[in-house]
C-alpha cells in the first residue's frame, strides 16, 4: 500500500509542479479567475461525460453530505487556485516557492492542535531535511539571497493559499465514504459555482483576460491534470498513508516545478537543483522510516 501510495502522491507533486509553472505562463494570456473559472468547467464536463454513471449510483449518499463536499471543492479547488495564480502576479517565484513550502509545517500544525496527533523525531527530522533542499532550489544555492527577500501582497496572498491547503488535507479525514468518481464529481461542481463570483468580480474591477491559444492550452493542462488527475490521487494518497505524510510529499513540487522549467521553459538545470532534489527525496525517506508506528 506505501508504495502505491508513494507513486500516487509523486505524480500528484509533478502535475502540480506544472501547475506553478503554468501559472507562470498564464500571466498576461488569462486572467486568474478566469482561468480558474474555466479550468473547472472543462474538468467538470470531462467528469459528467465520464462518470455520471457512478454519480447516479452514489446519489443517495451525495444527497446527505452535499454541502460537505461542495465546501471541498470551494475551498480546496477554487480558494487555493485563486490565491496562487493571483499571487504570481505580484511575487517573485523565489517567494511562492519558499512560502509553498510550508503547507506540510501547517498540515502538521494543525493536525496537533486539533486531533493532537504527534510527529515523530524522525519526522521533524525528515520535514527539516527537505525544507533544506525546497530553500537550496529557492535561493539557486545561494543561502544568503534568502535574507534580502521583500515580503508584499503577493507573499500574503501565497499565505492564504497555504492555510487554505492545509485545512483543506486535514479535514480529508471526514470525507464520507464515497466513490472517488463521485467525491471528485461533486468538488468540482462546487469549485465552479464557488469561482463564477470571483470572475464577476475580477470583470467588474477590470482585470479580466480572455484566453488566446496559449491561454486555452494552460486551461486544458490545468482541468485535466492538476484538476482531475491530481486531485483524486492526492485524496487517495492521505487515505492510505494520512494527511501529516502525505503532505510532506507537497515539497517536492518546487523540485518538479524546476524540472519542468528547464524542460518547458528553457531554463538551465544547475548542480544545486540536484543536490535540492536529493534532499527533498531523502527527507522524504527518513520521515516515512521513522513515522509514529500504528498501536496493536
Amino acid at each position: 500500500m506505501n508504495s502505491r501510495a508513494y507513486f500516487y502522491l509523486g505524480i500528484t507533486s509533478l502535475f502540480w509542479g506544472g501547475n506553478s509553472v503554468a501559472g507562470k505562463l498564464a500571466v498576461g494570456h488569462i486572467s486568474p479567475m478566469m482561468l480558474t473559472t474555466l479550468r473547472w468547467s472543462v474538468a467538470l464536463a470531462v467528469i459528467l461525460a465520464l462518470m455520471t454513471p457512478q454519480i447516479r449510483r452514489d446519489w443517495e449518499k451525495i444527497r446527505q453530505h452535499w454541502l460537505q463536499l461542495l465546501a471541498y471543492g470551494a475551498v480546496g479547488f477554487t480558494l487555493f487556485n485563486a490565491f496562487l495564480y493571483s499571487a504570481v502576479k505580484y511575487t517573485t517565484a523565489i517567494n511562492a516557492v519558499i512560502l509553498q513550502a510550508g503547507i506540510p509545517m501547517l498540515i502538521f500544525l494543525f493536525n496537533f492542535a486539533l486531533f493532537r496527533t504527534r510527529a515523530s523525531v524522525a519526522q521533524a527530522i525528515g520535514f527539516t531535511v527537505t525544507l533544506i533542499g525546497v530553500l537550496t532550489t529557492a535561493s539557486h544555492g545561494d543561502f544568503a539571497s534568502l535574507l534580502r527577500l521583500q515580503l508584499n501582497f503577493g507573499d500574503a496572498l501565497m499565505i492564504l493559499a497555504c492555510i487554505v491547503y492545509a485545512v483543506y488535507t486535514v479535514t480529508l479525514r471526514w470525507k464520507p465514504a464515497i466513490h472517488w468518481q463521485s467525491f471528485i464529481a461533486v468538488p468540482a461542481f462546487g469549485a465552479l459555482i464557488s469561482s463564477i463570483p470571483l470572475l464577476l468580480w475580477e470583470a467588474g474591477s477590470g482585470g479580466l483576460i480572455l484566453p488566446d491559444a496559449t491561454g486555452w492550452t494552460i486551461v486544458l493542462y490545468a482541468a485535466i491534470f492538476p484538476s482531475l488527475m491530481s486531485q483524486v490521487l492526492y485524496v487517495r494518497g492521505v487515505e492510505m498513508i494520512g494527511p501529516n505524510r502525505a503532505g510532506l510529499f507537497i515539497n517536492a513540487i518546487p523540485v518538479f516545478g524546476t524540472l519542468l522549467s528547464v524542460l518547458l521553459v528553457g531554463e538551465t538545470f544547475h548542480l544545486f537543483h540536484l543536490v535540492a532534489m536529493l534532499l527533498v527525496l531523502g527527507g522524504i525517506a527518513i520521515a516515512e522510516r521513522g513515522r509514529p508506528k500504528p498501536p496493536k
